[in-house]
C-alpha cells in the first residue's frame, strides 16, 4: 500500500460520517419546534390582535377589546418573529432538511402580520379611548 492511500480511506469515512441526512417526516428536530413555537405564538398575535382590531370601537368588558388586547398582540407578533428569525438564522440546512426553516419563515410572516394588527389595534384604542 502506498503512503496515500492509508490517509485517503479515513478522510473519505470522516467526510461521509459529518454530512447529515434529512430528518423524517414526523420526527420532531429543534428547529422544527422552534419553528412551530414561533409560528403558534405569532397566530396568537393575529387572532387576538384581530379581536383587537374588531372590538376597537366598541367596549365590551372582555380583556381583548382594547389597549392590553392591542399590547399582547403586539408582544405575540414581535415574540413570533424573534423566535423565527432565531431559528433562520442557526439553521444549517434548506428547506426540507429538517432543519424548521420552512417554518420559520412561515412564522416570520405570521409574526409580522401580528405586530402590524396589533400596532393597527393600539393606534385604534388611542384614538377611541
Amino acid at each position: 500500500m502506498s503512503v496515500p492511500s492509508l490517509f485517503a480511506a479515513p478522510a473519505a469515512a470522516a467526510h461521509v460520517s459529518v454530512q447529515s441526512a434529512a430528518a423524517g417526516v414526523l420526527t420532531i428536530s429543534a428547529g422544527r419546534l422552534g419553528a412551530l413555537v414561533a409560528a403558534l405564538v405569532g397566530l396568537l398575535g393575529v387572532v387576538v390582535g384581530g379581536l383587537a382590531l374588531a372590538r376597537s370601537a366598541r367596549r365590551t368588558g372582555t380583556w381583548w377589546s382594547g389597549r392590553s388586547g392591542a399590547v399582547v398582540a403586539l408582544v405575540a407578533g414581535l415574540a413570533g418573529t424573534a423566535i423565527g428569525g432565531l431559528v433562520v438564522a442557526t439553521s444549517s440546512g434548506g428547506i426540507g432538511t429538517g432543519n424548521g426553516l420552512g417554518g420559520a419563515l412561515l412564522a416570520l410572516v405570521v409574526g409580522l402580520t401580528g405586530t402590524a394588527i396589533g400596532g393597527l389595534a393600539l393606534t385604534r384604542s388611542r384614538r377611541t379611548g
